[in-house]
């Protein structure tokens, strides 16, 4: 099925989730290596590779916020303490937040910059520059405030993981499969 149930989450929800975790978490791979490639050749193409998939990230993650504002959201598993209820949604705010800071903070690094290097989505669309101040000092400040955000966004997926490994493995729930497979039609129900 397309849309959410009570139980489970629809095909378009599983693919916002899957598609974006993957980017995101490719994001911080290539975040990390492309700082220590000595090839300035290939290091310019894999920042502009990574800005390019930040953008991905944000227009996808903002599809999503509004896919999940009108859809309806499963019912957690009875089981589920309330310590459980309260971190899950500490847990995703901090996720769905970060998928809107990070990029935003690397999008302020372009932006902030006095190389003054246009920002090309793909090659194929220019991203016109926030208006942030131009200096060194600007882009040392959101350089290091992406990064750091980068790493908090790595733990909290981190935590996001153990945490679905936790209820498939030991409490033995739903949490990780309605999350793997997408709800049955009502008429397959029956």
């Amino acid at each position: 099925m397309l849309r959410n149930s009570k139980d489970s989450f629809g095909l378009i929800s599983i693919l916002f989730h899957w598609i974006i975790a993957l980017i995101f978490l490719g994001q911080i791979l290539l975040g990390y290596l492309m700082s220590r490639v000595s090839d300035f050749t290939l290091q310019f193409s894999l920042f502009q590779w990574h800005k390019s998939f930040g953008f991905l990230v944000l227009g996808l993650s903002a599809v999503r916020l509004l896919w999940k504002a009108a859809s309806v959201s499963p019912s957690n598993p009875e089981s589920m303490t309330t310590i459980e209820r309260v971190g899950s949604r500490i847990v995703h705010a901090a996720l769905y937040g970060a998928l809107f800071i990070v990029p935003l903070t690397g999008w302020a690094i372009a932006s902030s910059s006095p190389l003054l290097i246009p920002t090309y989505m793909f090659n194929l669309v220019v991203i016109p520059s926030l208006p942030l101040q131009v200096s060194d000092n600007a882009e040392a400040f959101w350089t290091a405030s992406h990064a750091y955000l980068a790493y908090f966004s790595a733990t909290i997926a981190a935590l996001h993981i153990l945490a679905a490994l936790h209820h498939h493995f030991w409490k033995k729930d739903a949490i990780l499969t309605r999350m793997l497979r997408p709800s049955p039609a009502p008429a397959e129900r029956r």
